[in-house]
């Protein structure tokens, strides 16, 4: 039996009037209809291959002052949300497709996510990464059961070598894209989520270029239960689905940041399905500072024991600016969708959050050069309860007065008072104190 809501209705608006996508070497991507029955039916055919992740209560509600609810696709087997439209992708294939191979040519999450779900398959699968690729990714890739293969300095140098490989060999050229498939089964997020939290408000989405996930949701949300505000959440420094939105296709002409940092987050909107869909059903979309999310990554770490990405992060990080006062007192639902960041980033980013939330600061001072002052100095500090980090001296440039010499000191404390606390009791003592801004 058919079920036909006003949703749908909405969602055969969007889409019917959409060009065809330009002709390529991957899969074809029809413009059709998203049904709410396609949505389903990509939840039924994925939920053996794919976790049903729980979406869990969290402790930062009290903070925030309100029920948040976090969907933690990260815990999917290669960190990241993309594995459900991967695999129904991979499953919807035609047997002797299946029996050919795909190719996919980058080191994203959906890479990933294609070379865990073929080789599950024993569809075979190859990965051209650049030679700029880190090696930790290299790794993964190929015990994911890829055959990477390493080619060219750039992106653009492994995507046309990829295309002459699939040209050649037969092979299925993937990227993602937005057809209604992949976005079926991204949309299953929006079921569960529906099913595992009753009399849910609001649910709020990683957003930037590639908005599937955010699209593919609210149309399951939507048709369930139509007051359920879906929100998109973007960076302020790519802002490219706003952008997009307002001029009413996609923005290719947005400057991206190819840092690892972001991710998907500074990707070019690439398809005009996501974004008539979101245009169509999505209540609302805000812009976080790059701040607000290395905050939001500290938060999760601390409160969840999440490791995260910016990706991952960026919904919460909504909250933890303030951008969505609506929704105080709510039962909000925030997905949390990718855990992928390499080790020495994951440092660096943890390290900047602390400062940025005025648990790690730096200052430096003058003290005479004599027996017994460094000491009182550190009576001072362990009176304040702050946490020495590091400390170093400088005698030899010093451009005050002969015989003292330059303390910098870096230091832990608990929050914003306990630093203002510390400041001031310094100050007291040592007037000429000089703090490190962020």
């Amino acid at each position: 039996m058919k079920i036909v809501s006003r949703n749908e209705e909405l969602l055969r608006d969007a889409l019917s009037c959409l060009p065809q996508p330009s002709s390529r070497t991957s899969l074809a991507s029809c413009n059709q209809l998203i049904r709410f029955e396609d949505i389903s039916a990509a939840a039924f055919k994925i939920q053996c291959g794919v976790q049903k992740t729980p979406c869990m209560y969290s402790r930062l509600s009290k903070q925030y002052g309100m029920d948040i609810y976090l969907k933690k696709e990260f815990l999917q087997y290669t960190g990241s949300v993309k594995e459900r439209g991967v695999l129904y992708l991979l499953m919807s294939l035609p047997q002797d497709q299946q029996r050919k191979g795909v190719i996919v040519a980058s080191d994203s999450n959906f890479s990933m996510a294609v070379a865990h779900h073929a080789s599950e398959l024993r569809i075979p699968v190859f990965v051209i990464m650049s030679t700029s690729t880190a090696p930790a990714r290299v790794k993964m890739c190929r015990e994911y059961g890829a055959m990477v293969i390493s080619y060219g300095t750039t992106a653009k140098d492994s995507q046309v070598h990829a295309r002459r490989l699939a040209q050649e060999n037969g092979y299925l050229y993937l990227e993602e894209e937005d057809s209604a498939v992949y976005l079926s089964g991204l949309g299953t997020v929006g079921l569960e989520m529906y099913e595992q939290v009753p009399k849910l408000d609001a649910v709020i989405f990683p957003a930037g270029g590639h908005c599937g996930l955010l699209a593919g949701s609210a149309a399951a949300l939507k048709h369930l239960n139509p007051r359920i505000s879906v929100i998109g959440v973007e960076s302020e420094s790519f802002p490219v689905l706003q952008q997009s939105l307002k001029a009413g296709h996609p923005n290719e002409d947005q400057a991206c940041n190819n840092h690892h940092f972001y991710g998907d987050v500074s990707g070019v909107c690439f398809g005009s399905n996501s974004l008539q869909l979101t245009g169509k059903l999505v209540d609302k979309v805000v812009a976080v500072r790059e701040e607000d999310i290395l905050i939001s990554m500290l938060r999760l770490l601390e409160y969840e024991r999440a490791t995260v990405d910016a990706e991952g992060a960026i919904g919460l990080a909504a909250l933890v600016a303030g951008k969505l006062p609506e929704l105080k007192g709510k039962r909000v639902a925030v997905v949390i969708c990718s855990g992928n960041l390499e080790l020495h980033l994951l440092q660096q980013c943890i390290a900047r959050a602390l400062t940025l939330d005025n648990r790690v600061c730096r200052f430096s001072l003058v003290i005479s050069d004599c027996p017994g002052d460094m000491s009182k100095l550190l009576e001072v500090l362990a009176r304040e309860e702050a946490r020495v980090l590091d400390i170093k001296q400088e005698r030899t440039f010093v451009t005050s007065e002969l015989f003292t010499v330059q303390v910098t000191c870096t230091v832990e404390t608990r929050d914003l008072i306990h630093t203002a606390q510390l400041r001031n009791a310094l100050l007291e003592r040592y007037p000429t104190t000089a703090w490190t801004e962020r």
